[in-house]
This record gives structure tokens, sequence and C-alpha cells, in this order.
């Protein structure tokens, strides 16, 4: 029997290579804010944003060492693993001062089975001083990933979604990271407004020709509270099939180099507050329907990834 794991480089498998057993990141919540719902530069935040979505443990946990215990409980009925990564994730966990950065971040590094951290942040909020932080982490001898959440390589479709940067903070960020040997994973999007094929390939283009050494793919889901929710009743969006983004996605995992890690290859959002479509409550759902397409071609990840004709294929003309 197959695994997905079988056919892409998986951070599961990178981790257990590593450290010769299983590492699971948790999820935290530490009450960040994000420039762009603070008013230092927009309000409201993308136009597909709502925590709840992504922030399993919510807001109202009463500290790092809390939520901890609670992914461990988890992840304990699954799995195994005694070893974790703290996983920053909820809002943008770089916007504070470094003392409060390291503070927060101590406390998670300080409990025993913490080997490293991830970092979620925008590519707008990654100052040198804070990349210095990170960097100073790893020279403990802790893991360490900066996660920078670009989605998309365009910024007409960044400006729709109300990102409040562009292509150009990415490039900033992901090159000075990169520079002090700080391994970051880029997130993208698939299904964001106005955005094909084409597009999808292009970002993904765009953010290997720069450099990276992880990537995550999250199709994009309407969730209650926020105004892509009002968009998509008033027929304004129409999400992706859950076949499309099966397709697209072993496409893009197909022209992705073996070395890079796919730290994940879809996103959820709890049934409460999921409005469409409803097979992005199915996670396991699609993991298979793509270790599935993968094996229909019997492709593996980077099967395209040094092929010029394939990549010139999907070039995007304005």
């Amino acid at each position: 029997m197959m695994a997905l794991s079988d056919y892409i480089h998986t951070f599961g498998q990178f981790m257990l290579r590593r450290h010769g057993q299983r590492v699971h990141k948790i999820a935290l919540d530490a009450g960040f804010t994000c420039p762009n719902r603070d008013g230092s530069k927009g309000i409201g935040g993308c136009t597909f944003c709502n925590n709840a979505s992504f922030s399993p443990n919510g807001r109202n946990a009463p500290s790092i060492a809390s939520q901890l215990a609670s992914g461990r409980r988890a992840i304990a009925r699954r799995t195994r693993a005694r070893r974790f990564i703290a996983y920053f994730q909820a809002y943008t966990n770089t916007y504070a001062s470094v003392q409060q950065l390291d503070a927060l971040y101590r406390e998670a590094l300080s409990e025993p089975d913490v080997i490293g951290l991830a970092v979620g942040t925008r590519p707008d909020c990654v100052p040198d001083a804070v990349l210095d932080l990170l960097v100073g982490y790893r020279a403990e001898g802790m893991e360490v990933w900066l996660e920078l959440g670009l989605q998309s390589a365009f910024d007409e479709t960044l400006a729709r979604v109300n990102r409040g940067h562009g292509l150009a903070e990415y490039q900033t960020a992901v090159v000075a990271a990169r520079r002090r040997g700080i391994p970051v994973c880029t997130h993208l999007i698939l299904g964001l407004p106005g955005e094909s094929d084409a597009h999808y390939h292009t970002s993904l283009d765009m953010v290997l020709a720069l450099g990276v050494d992880g990537l995550k793919l999250h199709p994009l889901h309407v969730v209650k509270g926020t105004l892509l929710a009002n968009q998509w009743r008033r027929g304004e969006y129409s999400p992706l099939a859950m076949g499309d983004y099966l397709r697209i996605a072993a496409d893009l995992i197909e022209r992705t180099p073996a070395h890079i890690v796919f730290h994940r290859v879809t996103g959820t959002a709890a049934q409460d507050i999921l409005l469409a479509p409803a097979w992005c409550s199915q996670k396991w759902n699609v993991l298979n329907g793509i270790e599935g397409e993968l094996r229909r071609r019997n492709h593996r990840q980077g099967e395209f990834a040094q092929d010029p004709h394939y990549a010139k294929e999907w070039a995007y003309v304005a």
C-alpha cells in the first residue's frame, strides 16, 4: 500500500530521517495581531481571513504551556511522537518587539520535548533584528523554520484580497532569511479570486527561482465572518472543485524539486465556520485524493522539475 510520503517529500518524513523519531508541529496562538488588522497597514485583514479557520487551539488559551499540553494530548491519540515543533501560527507571529518575541519563543522552547520553532508571519514583518533572533536559536541547536505567507506572486491578486503587501516584500524577506541560513517555508493558496492554473504555476516558478526550503499548499475556503463570504453569497466568487484542486496540486508537486519539503498540501476549516467548499472539511479525503492522482500518473515530486519545456508551457502572460 502506497502512502502520500511515497510520492512527495513530507515534513513528517523529513523530521523522521533527521531526528530518528517522529516530530510533530503543535499549532499555537500567542495573541498576536496583524498590521493589516490593527490599522498600521489596513483594517479588516485579508478578505479570506477568519483566524479560527487555522487556529485549532483558539485565542482563549491561557498560556503557551497549556496549548502545548493540549496539543500533546491530541497528538498522543494519533501517533507516538515524543518530540515537537512549537508552531506559532495564528496571525503575524513576528509582529512585536524582539524582547517580547524572545520571551514567547523561549516559553515554548523551555519545554523539554520541544526541539524548535516554526514561526508563521507576513513577508513585510521580518526585520533584520527578528531574523537575527531566529539565527540565535539555530546556533543553540534548535530547529527553526520561518513560514512566509506569500499566497500568490501576483500583486494584483494580493491587492484584490487586501493582503497589504506585494511580491517585493517577499523577495526581500526570503533572500535575507536564506542568506542567514534560516530555512523558509512559503505558503501558496490555490483558488484565489481571478487566478487560473497559469497563475499558480507562475507563482511556484517565482518562489523556486528565489530559493525556498519548504512549501505549503492550501485551497482557498470560504469561512464565516469574512469579506470573501459576502462575495461568495453574492455569487462573485466560486471556490475550486475538489477534482480541480487535486489536479492542480499534483501538477505543482510534479514541478517541485525533490529536495524541497512539503509541510502541507491541503488546508481545512472546522465545519461550524466553513461555508464552501464542503470538501475543505475532509482533510484525509483530499490527501488520499492527491496520493491517488499521483499514483494514477505514476509521477512523484520533481518529475518535471528540470524540464524547461514544461515550465515554459505554464509561463504566465499578463
